[in-house]
């Protein structure tokens, strides 16, 4: 396997009110992967992005990127990173071009006009580089800054809560700007409340809570392994109790006693699904109809974050 693009090791971070923010943060990113770091609000995210991105000094632990130091080599790591932050901060009286331009300069990046287009159309932003912020939409705003983060050409991008306050039409364009810089070799490392987003986008997923690493985990896996699906009878006549013998199945009653729901393993499907089947018709329990649903990225991080409601440490550096 290649070295990872971006790691994270031992990190720790105490604020001067006694709160740990981080507590030992192991972490490797891979290259061109799209990766989503899940948690509830106060869970660490932001702290550990603005230490990555050499914006909070951390208090222990180290973090490189392309095996730079982002203490130690703050501007060569610095170089390598695009950071789209939450917050709309931008000058409110300087046009769209000029701060995508002074963005690409303060990294030393030498004139482009030809980039700095390129980057205004991918964004649909090209008519509007003559715009002062003041005047934008919020959405656009936060358009101008992706363009300033990607205006140095980094090869890692962070976005913060990209879409929130951004409406649909606009949050898919992003999602096809994302794609196209993951296929261009860019790391894309996002932080999002919208976990249908994560589903739809992430290679790879992290569940942060109360400032540890609780899980990462290639996203497919995570679904295979945690995932549960859920199959849903209808039932013929109404009943108010699951039979004994039913029991076993941990069915549970829905629909005022209309329905029987049963969460089962996607990988033993045929024989659970099949022994309460049979089960059901010894038992004389008829059914109309019946359908599936499975287990979505939501249902899992709120599983995991309810069985680690006191965190014990985590060990997931490098974990698949």
């Amino acid at each position: 396997m290649t070295a990872p693009i971006l790691s994270v090791s031992g990190l720790n971070k105490t604020w001067p009110s006694g709160l740990q923010a981080l507590k030992n943060i192991n972490l490797d990113i891979h290259r061109g992967e799209i990766f989503a770091l899940l948690g509830p609000n106060g869970a660490g995210k932001t702290t550990l992005i603005s230490i990555i991105c050499g914006l909070v000094m951390p208090g222990g632990g180290s973090v490189t990127v392309e095996n730079f130091d982002v203490v130690r080599d703050y501007r060569r790591a610095r170089r390598l990173i695009g950071l789209v932050p939450q917050e709309l901060t931008t000058d409110a009286f300087e046009t769209v071009w000029a701060t995508v331009s002074f963005s690409r300069g303060l990294f030393g990046k030498p004139r482009s006009d030809a980039y700095i287009n390129h980057i205004l159309e991918s964004l649909s932003l090209a008519d509007k580089k003559h715009a002062m912020l003041r005047t934008l939409s919020g959405g656009m705003k936060r358009r101008v800054l992706i363009a300033k983060a990607l205006a140095h050409e980094p090869r890692i991008l962070f976005l913060d809560e990209p879409t929130a306050g951004v409406d649909v039409a606009l949050r898919q364009d992003m999602w096809r700007l994302v794609r196209r810089l993951r296929d261009d070799g860019v790391t894309i490392i996002l932080t999002t409340h919208y976990i249908e987003e994560a589903e739809d986008m992430a290679d790879r997923v992290g569940i942060i809570h109360n400032g540890e690493i609780i899980r990462v985990q290639d996203k497919r896996r995570l679904m295979r392994e945690l995932g549960k699906k859920e199959l849903i009878l209808h039932l013929r006549e109404p009943i108010d109790h699951i039979p004994p013998r039913l029991e076993r199945f941990g069915l549970t009653i829905g629909d005022a006693g209309k329905s029987l729901l049963f969460s089962y393993d996607p990988s033993r499907h045929h024989d659970d699904v099949a022994a309460l089947l049979q089960q059901l018709s010894t038992e004389g329990i008829g059914y109309t109809d019946l359908d599936t649903r499975e287990s979505s990225l939501e249902d899992i991080f709120v599983s995991l974050l309810k069985n680690t409601e006191t965190p014990t440490g985590n060990s997931h550096h490098g974990v698949e």
